[in-house]
């Protein structure tokens, strides 16, 4: 399938995810676009970490680090100038893809653990410098009062009374469909990638990066590309975040689940394909926003190490393998 006719694909199902959630809002209330605003928001971060550590071998655990440099970038330019959220997401790219850059050419020299360890180790500078710069909140945290109607005057005045009057009747959707785009829009960036010679360099890479490195294959280059791509869509998850909690501190910023989802959800759904961490961002996303209802929000992280165990020993290759050796099993699935 072309390129343009995924996207028109990705567009149709997107609109119709969220005519169903405003449904959806109907019976359920607006706790419905605060749970599938969550759910997008993984299926950003975990198609974002699975191009540098799906496509490319390098396990990143500084995750938290890039989402948290978008929520703060947005926590600046809300106490500088106002900006709409379109724009503050473009910048918070522009910034975390600056960082991932950074962190590529600090630490792409190292491999394996080592290079985990060193991600991670950013991660810890990073939120140490957040704590101690006062002008976005510090340690006491900064406040973000979410706007109550969407201020859409950017577009026209046209556009955005239509916008406002048919299709979002508040922020918090407003919130969503801005977390719905970011997810159609990593989605389609990454099946790109993979069908690409920039796809190919990667799992060149991954497969034997000494041989690929040997064959002429630009390494270093490549796996900055990956650094600054994945850093970019991380920090555009984490743009929105601020209006969405409406309180932003350090520790929600940098929170562990962050680091922990983006990486299981890859592994649960699969990470040699584009489809395997929207698989696994929706099964787990959608699990834990049950057991935050049912039982206690304490419990997700207990869940996503039972679930990374789980599919670690039984099923390595995630969802996605599972069903792909299932299908070629099947009499008559070669030909």
């Amino acid at each position: 399938m072309k390129s343009r006719n995924f996207i028109l694909i990705a567009a149709i199902v997107g609109a119709a995810l969220f005519f169903v959630a405003r449904f959806g809002a109907l019976s359920y209330g607006e706790y419905v676009f605060f749970a599938g605003y969550t759910v997008l928001q993984y299926v950003v971060l975990a198609t974002a970490w699975n191009m540098l550590g799906g496509y490319t071998g390098y396990v990143n655990f500084g995750s938290a680090a890039f989402f948290a440099v978008g929520a703060y970038t947005s926590v600046f330019f809300h106490k500088l100038y106002p900006l709409p959220i379109p724009v503050l997401v473009v910048a918070a790219a522009v910034v975390a893809g600056l960082c991932g850059l950074g962190m590529g050419y600090l630490t792409l020299r190292l491999r394996g653990a080592f290079f985990s360890i060193a991600t991670l180790a950013l991660a810890v500078v990073l939120q140490t410098l957040v704590v101690n710069w006062d002008f976005v909140g510090g340690a006491r945290g900064a406040y973000v009062i979410r706007p109550a109607n969407v201020d859409m005057n950017w577009l026209g005045e046209t556009v955005s009374g239509f916008i406002a009057h048919n299709l979002i009747s508040n922020y918090l959707q407003y919130l969503f469909l801005i977390m719905l785009i970011l997810a159609i829009g990593a989605i389609a960036t990454a099946r790109a990638i993979e069908r690409s010679m920039l796809g190919f360099g990667f799992a060149a890479i991954r497969d034997d990066e000494l041989a690929a490195e040997a064959s002429g294959v630009p390494t270093l280059k490549l796996k900055l590309i990956a650094t600054a791509l994945s850093g970019a869509f991380m920090g555009m998850a984490g743009a929105p975040f601020p209006y969405y909690i409406s309180f932003l501190q350090p520790s929600s910023a940098f929170g562990l689940e962050y680091a922990v989802n983006s990486i299981a959800m890859p592994i649960i759904g699969g990470t040699a394909t584009w489809v395997g961490p929207l698989v696994g961002a929706i099964l787990l996303g959608t699990l834990q926003q049950v057991a935050t209802v049912t039982i206690s929000s304490a419990v997700n992280v207990l869940l996503v190490g039972l679930l990374l165990v789980f599919f670690v020993i039984v099923a390595p290759n995630g969802l996605v393998g599972v069903m792909q050796k299932l299908f070629r099993g099947k009499p008559g699935a070669q030909t």
